[in-house]
């Protein structure tokens, strides 16, 4: 089974623009060459052009002026597309690149919170993949990935070798789809059974529970991704541009 993976083509088009404006290609306020000429360069179709456009809009890196086209801003000060996102890290991390413990892998029925995530009534069979990941000797987070029967049996999510390609690479092969987008809920709660031992923290400590939930570009939900962190000793960061 072959895990090589392709960008989309809006992804080739975003890489391939933000290159020439940080190579100075394309300057700062100088026009964008236009949707038809991208068209023509690239070989893409119009919706795929305007798609990559609405992202580097959206990230800071174009401007549009209505009846005047889009101009270049330059590289902006906090890129979104570089930002360690949790759930985008959550998909892509290797097992084998962290200190970590295989502690469960196999067919479970589903949580009421992931079946609602995944779009299957709740107890249904799934199959689920649980580490245990340590820090500088110290157990740091427990996660858990849930995918739909028909999408992780037979594959390496449902046995107990460490992975060594992120959770992504596998549900886009198995599944012939290319995920898009994520969305993540983030919680606060007290340990399930079992987890205060594994994490080594008291039965009513506080944890943070994030879902990263992983979607085509319909909308489909594919995969379920949960880290389970020690509320002292994890804080989750962002940053993102005010426009």
């Amino acid at each position: 089974m072959s895990f090589e993976y392709t960008p989309p083509k809006y992804a080739q088009l975003i890489a391939e623009l933000e290159r020439r404006i940080d190579s100075g290609e394309y300057p700062a306020g100088s026009l964008l060459p236009s949707e038809h000429t991208l068209m023509a360069e690239f070989g893409m179709a119009r919706p795929t052009v305007v798609k990559a456009l609405g992202v580097l809009r959206d990230q800071g890196w174009i401007v549009t002026h209505q009846g005047k086209g889009r101009f270049v801003r330059g590289r902006p000060a906090i890129p979104t597309s570089r930002q360690p996102r949790t759930g985008r890290g959550l998909l892509d991390r290797a097992e084998t690149q962290v200190a970590s413990k295989v502690l469960a892998a196999g067919s479970v029925e589903a949580p009421n919170r992931v079946a609602t995530y995944l779009g299957v009534e709740p107890a249904t069979p799934v199959i689920c993949r649980k580490i245990l990941i340590e820090r500088d000797g110290e157990p740091s987070e427990i996660s858990s990935t849930w995918v739909t029967a028909d999408v992780g049996e037979g594959t390496a999510l449902a046995e107990d070798a460490d992975l060594r390609q992120g959770v992504r690479r596998y549900v886009e092969s198995a599944a012939d789809v290319s995920l898009d987008h994520i969305i993540e809920h983030v919680t606060a709660r007290n340990p399930a059974p079992g987890e205060h031992e594994l994490l080594n923290v008291e039965s009513s400590a506080a944890l943070l529970s994030v879902h990263a939930v992983a979607c085509d570009a319909t909308g489909k939900p594919w995969v379920v991704v949960e880290t389970v962190l020690p509320g002292d000793r994890h804080e989750l960061e962002d940053a993102y541009p005010i426009r």
